[in-house]
């Protein structure tokens, strides 16, 4: 029996959807697409910016990390309260060094 492919489906925000959603100005947000470090498409004049590229660059950015944990959705966490552990990252993720990133 054959499956269906899996598609991953593209989560996409606005300018001022993701600078409120990582507690960033939209002129932050600007200035990273104008860098090329947010992957985006133009739909009706607007921009729509790839989730997965805000993440990555928020989590690159530590300005933007710290933001994004005291204006952004960071600052919810706690409140939150995940008791199921299975989704939740494992405390190894966070203390592990990247690899790659140590020349």
């Amino acid at each position: 029996m054959e499956h269906p492919p899996v598609t991953k489906e593209i989560i996409r925000l606005s300018i001022s959807e993701a600078a409120r959603l990582f507690g960033v100005s939209q002129q932050t947000i600007r200035r990273a697409i104008k860098a090329q470090e947010i992957t985006y498409i133009v739909v009706g004049g607007r921009y729509k910016l790839n989730f997965e590229s805000l993440v990555t660059w928020s989590q690159q950015k530590t300005t933007v990390k710290n933001k994004m944990n005291s204006k952004g959705i960071g600052q919810y966490v706690d409140q939150w309260k995940i008791r199921n552990t299975l989704y939740s990252p494992s405390k190894k993720t966070f203390n592990r060094k990247n690899p790659t990133s140590e020349q």
